[in-house]
This record gives C-alpha cells, sequence and structure tokens, in this order.
C-alpha cells in the first residue's frame, strides 16, 4: 500500500523532534507527523526548517516540495536517491542522444497523452455536448505521432491536440466555469487557475515517482533539458494531466465542491484561495489512492501506482529494451 502525501497550508516551523516532524504553528499549537508515515511533503505556507529537518526527510526518503507566494511551485528537495546506479543514468543520457531512441520514447508519451484527452472528450460526449469532431480529431492526431521522425514537430502535434482538447472545456465545466483559452503565468480566470494549481501537482506527483529510482529527472525525451524545470517530470506529466488533473477539475466543478467564491483575483491574475485549495488537494489526494485494475499486472493498483509503474517502465525499456508502456486510460 502507498503511502499518503501531507500537506502544510499553516505558517510556522517545522523541525525535528527525536525521531518525528514536529510543526510549531505561530497560533502556538504543536502538530506531530511520523515521518516514516509520509511518502511527500507540501510545504503551501511559510514553512521555516533547518538542517536536522531536512537529516530527518533524507534519512526516510521524503521529497519536500515547496510552494511560495500564492502558492506557486517554487522547487523541491529531493532526498538522496533510493537507488543510485551510474550505468542507469549513461543509458538514459545515451537514449537521449540517440535521435531514435529519444524520437521512440517521445512517440510513446505524445501518443499515450493525446489518448488519454481523447478519453477524457469521448467520456463527456452526450454527457455535457457533442465532441464527436474532436474525438475523431484527436485519434487522427495521435495516428499522425507515428509517422513523425522530427521532436520539434511532435511537440507541434501536442500543442495542436491540446488546443483540440481545451475548446470542449467551455462546454464539460458547469457555469460560470469557462476556460476560453489556455493562459498561465498568470492564470487569468478561474478555470486557469484550478488547471494550472492541477497542473503542478501532476508535476510534483512525477517528480516523487521518478526519485525513488534511479533516473536523472532532469533529462527527458520530450521536453529539452533546462536548468529550470525537471524535463523528464515534465514528459511523463503530459501523460497524466488528462487522467488526474483535468477529471479532478471536472469533478470538483460539476459537482459544485467548488464555486468562484473560492478564487480571488488582483493585478497578478487569478488564482485559488487557501479554502479552494485544500478543497481541490482533498480531491486530487482521494483520487491518487483510487485503484483500478490493471491488466498487465493482473491485480488492482492506485492511480499513484499508476505513475510509478509508469517510471519503472521507462527505465526497463532504457536498460533493457523491453517495451515501453506508458498508461492509456482504458478504464
Amino acid at each position: 500500500m502507498t503511502k499518503p502525501n501531507h500537506h502544510i497550508f499553516s505558517d510556522g516551523t517545522l523541525e525535528r523532534h527525536e525521531d518525528t516532524l514536529r510543526i510549531d504553528l505561530l497560533d502556538g499549537d504543536k502538530k506531530h507527523l511520523p515521518v516514516e508515515s509520509v511518502d511527500a511533503l507540501y510545504l503551501h505556507g511559510q514553512i521555516d526548517f533547518n538542517t536536522r529537518t531536512l537529516g530527518l526527510l533524507n534519512d526516510h526518503g521524503v521529497p519536500a516540495h515547496v510552494f511560495g507566494w500564492k502558492d506557486y511551485y517554487k522547487g523541491s528537495y529531493l532526498p538522496k536517491r533510493q537507488q543510485t546506479s551510474g550505468n542507469t543514468v549513461v543509458e538514459q543520457v545515451l537514449a537521449y542522444d540517440d535521435e531514435a531512441r529519444r524520437m521512440s520514447i517521445a512517440r510513446d508519451i505524445i501518443a499515450a497523452s493525446i489518448h488519454n484527452m481523447r478519453v477524457n472528450v469521448q467520456y463527456y460526449t452526450n454527457r455535457r455536448g457533442d465532441f464527436a469532431e474532436t474525438v475523431d480529431r484527436l485519434e487522427e492526431l495521435k495516428n499522425r505521432v507515428e509517422t513523425i521522425d522530427d521532436v520539434n514537430e511532435l511537440r507541434g502535434v501536442e500543442a495542436t491536440a491540446r488546443k483540440a482538447y481545451y475548446r470542449c472545456f467551455d462546454e464539460i465545466l458547469l457555469d460560470p466555469f469557462e476556460l476560453t483559452r489556455r493562459e498561465y503565468n498568470p492564470p487569468t480566470n478561474e478555470a486557469n487557475a484550478l488547471i494550472s494549481f492541477l497542473n503542478g501537482m501532476v508535476y510534483t506527483t512525477c517528480v516523487s515517482a521518478i526519485r525513488k529510482t534511479a533516473l536523472d529527472p532532469t533529462v527527458g525525451y520530450v521536453h529539452e533539458p533546462g536548468e529550470r524545470r525537471y524535463t523528464l517530470s515534465l514528459d511523463l506529466a503530459d501523460i497524466f494531466k488528462p487522467i488526474l488533473a483535468d477529471r479532478v477539475a471536472f469533478r470538483v466543478v460539476n459537482r459544485q465542491q467548488l464555486t468562484v467564491d473560492e478564487f480571488e483575483t488582483d493585478l497578478d491574475g487569478c488564482l485559488l484561495t487557501e479554502a479552494g485549495r485544500q478543497v481541490v488537494l482533498e480531491e486530487y489526494e482521494q483520487t491518487l489512492d483510487e485503484t483500478v485494475e490493471h491488466p498487465r499486472l493482473n491485480r488492482k493498483v492506485s492511480y499513484k501506482s499508476l505513475v510509478q509503474t509508469d517510471v519503472y517502465s521507462m527505465k526497463k525499456h532504457i536498460l533493457t529494451g523491453e517495451p515501453y508502456r506508458p498508461t492509456e486510460r482504458w478504464w
């Protein structure tokens, strides 16, 4: 059974107290958190911590994902790897440098991403609107992926698919939520703010999963390696955004768990309030814990385990040449 994530919204101090974590809140309240029961720590408030705290997180392999002002993702403290393998990193880089190997992995990622978009739109056809034309368009773009031998062209096809996909959101989401167009940095309305926040959560979920292996999160295959983000996490997040971020967004809006009152608008765009973030994160964490019957593994696995399975499948592919099987929603 996978361990849960833990989110801290309050301001205060995170300290090591013997062999557990203690959260000293500004109102004087103290909470104890058994570190061995946490998969990843999410710091949403203004939290002070020291090297003793980081040492405890490191000892237990717990990453800490840090969110700054207005809950913008700022970065992650990643503990020492649970697995280390120079051979794995070398093979990962060689796969990136080999155009054929890189394109094979990149095509699999983008095909899975488009498939998962298409399944979402197909689900809502006749429930929220007539999206048959978009379903066909996404199927056509997915088939086109197999014919592409240039990564820039591949990214262009993915962008075209996502644009067609996002055009369905205004009908899928209950009024007054509307996407109009995908905008971020900063998001300009409630739907954009919700999607951006959830996309950040999917990204950190992928960061945590990669860190449990010997793969290097900075070497991706669709996105170019850079200095500001873990590009392999960006690659994997594209697969899981439709499964995790978008389905959670549809659910909290259409079940009216979230309203426009849980957003605030200022000169820097539109953002979720703390109460809104808590509603969304509760649904997101519950979704990570949901299970589905896996046809290849012949057992039930959680959504969080699906992310980890993707990472292991990529690692095996890089090291042994076994087929890489990114998650394409079958349920």
